[in-house]
């Protein structure tokens, strides 16, 4: 059976390149990736080795082979001897005694420090006898007398007390007015006093503790406890006089200001201001404000050293957390 060839019969297809139009450079006319010029300086591609990165240095061929390298014995290791470890030191036990400052400053007298004052002034007896030497021990059984009174070491107590109007912060009166302690009698056995003052008509947060070295830091100027009040006076207060209580004004004992001084939010009253600070002295939001010509109708302190009286009404008291009184003994 003959079969027709019908490609012969197609015409060829003209695979040859047709010329270039006049004025345009002909396509594909790049020269190639290996025909480029070298630089002056430059080992040509061609002439590399395959083994040899472009401009890097040659690597230092090791003194030896490397298999006479691996038929070394490696070195053995010593063992490692560790230090025996140190005991802790042994506590030492317990003997019944104390010193005779901290004996004092646990009886709710005073700091340690002030302590060792009424020691060397010879104002402490120990079973009748003066002693006046630092580091004394007192022992169980031991009778210790100061101011015509006997001591007794008592446990650490601490108490926030929201204070009404009308009671002074004294332990006793002479005149036998209201004082802070008929409100907090029967809080504790043990003595407590409380921690710096609060004027008869100011209201707001007092702590009270035994413990004298907590006291003594609290109250001391350089310590810096920050407070808040809240202060009504009688016409609103204007910003100019908040800037002046900002910046500071001069008082009779010295220059004094506040850290900060706002409206107090929700009151909706210009009268009503809150005022942080930190100073200690003695009546120092009243006579700020009476220097500016104003009249405080209440004064309530709602801050003290972190504390608040949340939940605690007036004129009632509450005994603090363990975390707050290690807050207390950080600052």
């Amino acid at each position: 059976m003959e079969h027709n060839n019908n490609n012969s019969n197609r015409p060829k297809r003209n695979t040859s390149k047709p010329a270039p139009r006049s004025g345009r450079p002909e396509r594909n006319t790049r020269p190639e990736r290996n025909s480029r010029p070298e630089k002056e300086g430059r080992t040509p591609r061609s002439s590399r080795s395959g083994d040899e990165k472009p401009f890097a240095k040659p690597r230092r061929k090791p003194d030896t082979p490397r298999t006479e390298q691996t038929d070394k014995k490696p070195r053995a290791r010593k063992p490692m001897q560790r230090k025996p470890k140190t005991p802790p030191p042994t506590p030492k036990a317990y003997d019944g005694t104390i010193r005779l400052n901290k004996y004092i400053a646990n009886a709710g007298i005073c700091s340690r420090r002030e302590a060792d004052k009424l020691i060397a002034a010879g104002s402490v007896m120990v079973n009748g006898t003066v002693v006046t030497e630092m580091g004394f021990q007192v022992h169980e059984g031991d009778v210790v007398n100061y101011g015509g009174e006997v001591l007794r070491s008592e446990r650490k107590r601490y108490f926030l007390l929201n204070k009404p109007k009308g009671y002074i912060t004294t332990v006793d009166d002479p005149q036998e007015r209201k004082t802070v302690m008929m409100l907090i009698d029967s809080a504790c056995p043990e003595r407590i006093y409380p921690v710096g003052r609060l004027d008869r008509n100011t209201t707001g947060l007092l702590l009270f503790t035994n413990d004298g070295d907590l006291a003594r830091r609290l109250t001391h100027p350089s310590t810096g406890v920050y407070k808040i009040y809240h202060v009504e006076v009688d016409r609103a207060v204007t910003r100019d006089d908040m800037k002046k209580l900002l910046e500071g004004i001069e008082l009779e004992d010295g220059p004094a200001h506040v850290d900060d001084i706002q409206y107090v939010e929700g009151a909706n009253d210009k009268r009503i201001v809150g005022v942080e600070l930190h100073s200690g002295k003695n009546r120092i939001v009243r006579r700020m404000f009476e220097h500016l010509g104003y009249n405080i109708h209440k004064l309530d302190r709602v801050v003290f050293a972190g504390l608040t009286k949340k939940d605690l009404p007036r004129g009632r008291y509450r005994e603090l957390t363990e975390q707050e009184v290690g807050y207390l003994k950080m600052i």
